[in-house]
């Protein structure tokens, strides 16, 4: 019998078994916020180091220069793997933009750490952010994710959160990460922004009066 589903058939994971669903990714239909999730192989050493959090800090600025349909504009560095919030025009530049990225941080921690082989242990995760209370709670989870994992408290320093990190964040130009993100629920925002303001774009934004 021909055609349907085939054991085996697909794209083959990397790795022993698929740690991502390689379901075809939603199709982006305008500039659009997405949530990525890139996770490390085993054996590359914590990622939260001041020297390869720097060489992947400097990957982001040259992968945005490379690809300018993706703009990095949150982040957060774990030990093995990084969670970011893009945003892309489309869904190529968000395919072309990620893959870039990965290999520009591939080369360059295999060059720090003088090894060879796969660094990523899986092709990457996203989830489009089409409302703003998606947005605000995946920025959220992203500034958050080391106390998470950790318990740490304050300013995580491997995080988009650090104002030394500021540099190699690209501005948004589509409406929900410059404005639109203050339209979320106030339960949401002030799980967000707890008794501090959080700006995106180039000017200090406000979430709605109580």
């Amino acid at each position: 019998m021909r055609g349907g589903r085939r054991k085996g058939a697909g794209r083959p994971p990397n790795g022993d078994k698929a740690m991502v669903d390689h379901l075809r990714r939603p199709s982006l239909e305008k500039v659009t916020p997405v949530h990525v999730t890139l996770r490390i192989s085993n054996d590359i050493p914590s990622l939260r180091s001041s020297r390869r959090f720097a060489a992947i800090k400097a990957c982001f600025v040259k992968a945005q220069q490379e690809k300018p349909g993706l703009r990095v504009v949150e982040f957060t560095v774990l030990s093995n793997h990084l969670h970011l919030i893009v945003e892309a025009d489309t869904s190529r530049h968000l395919s072309r933009g990620v893959q870039g990225l990965c290999v520009r941080v591939a080369k360059a921690l295999n060059a720090l750490l003088r090894r060879a082989g796969r660094v990523f242990a899986d092709h990457f995760h996203s989830r489009l952010l089409r409302s703003p209370t998606a947005l605000v709670n995946a920025i959220r989870y992203v500034l958050g994710n080391a106390q998470r994992h950790y318990g740490e408290t304050g300013v995580d320093h491997f995080s988009s959160e650090n104002e030394e990190n500021a540099g190699v964040l690209a501005e948004p130009s589509g409406w929900l990460l410059r404005r639109g993100w203050a339209k979320a629920p106030r339960r949401v925002l002030d799980r967000l922004l707890g008794s501090r303001r959080y700006h995106l774009g180039s000017q200090m934004s406000q979430p709605r009066e109580r």
